[in-house]
């Protein structure tokens, strides 16, 4: 399997929302910097903190012109517990299918149950990527924080 790299266009893929349709990454964040958080599962605590620590960040992250889509294999029932329970205001896929995903982003995926692991993208407004962070696990992840920083040095230097 390979990973995506810096520099590398993302690949467009899409998964169910919420209520029917789709959602169609990264054509539905264009011309911004979009976080692309997939996400092991609503079980995961690791994962209720990031998705957590995302919606807390969420104005600035907005002020700073970044857009957030999170995904997982979870049913669409378990994803709107989720979106509930954390106040979710940015787009969460569901049902996602965990070998096509893999496939495409070059996420980990468990075994059994067959899941993805943690993976996290930064996308520049171009589509292009600026940080890819795969985990083969619970520990290591995208958060936000780092994203702020990322993105206000990059503007600096623009």
């Amino acid at each position: 399997m390979t990973r995506l790299q810096n520099g590398q266009a993302f690949p467009a893929f899409d998964v169910p929302a919420i209520g029917g349709g789709r959602i169609s990454i990264p054509q539905s964040l264009k011309e911004s910097y979009d976080v692309v958080l997939i996400y092991r599962g609503a079980w995961c605590p690791y994962c209720q903190a990031q998705l957590a620590g995302f919606q807390r960040a969420s104005e600035k992250l907005a002020e700073a012109g970044v857009k957030v889509v999170a995904l997982s294999v979870d049913n669409e029932a378990t994803t709107v517990g989720t979106i509930e329970k954390f106040k979710l205001s940015f787009p969460v896929g569901h049902s996602a299918e965990a070998d096509k995903v893999a496939s495409i982003t070059g996420a980990y995926a468990n075994e059994s149950p067959r899941y993805l692991q943690a993976t996290g993208f930064l996308v520049a407004p171009d589509g292009k990527i600026l940080n890819a962070v795969y985990s083969s696990g619970p520990l290591g992840r995208l958060v936000a924080e780092d994203v702020l920083g990322m993105v206000a040095y990059l503007k600096s230097k623009a």
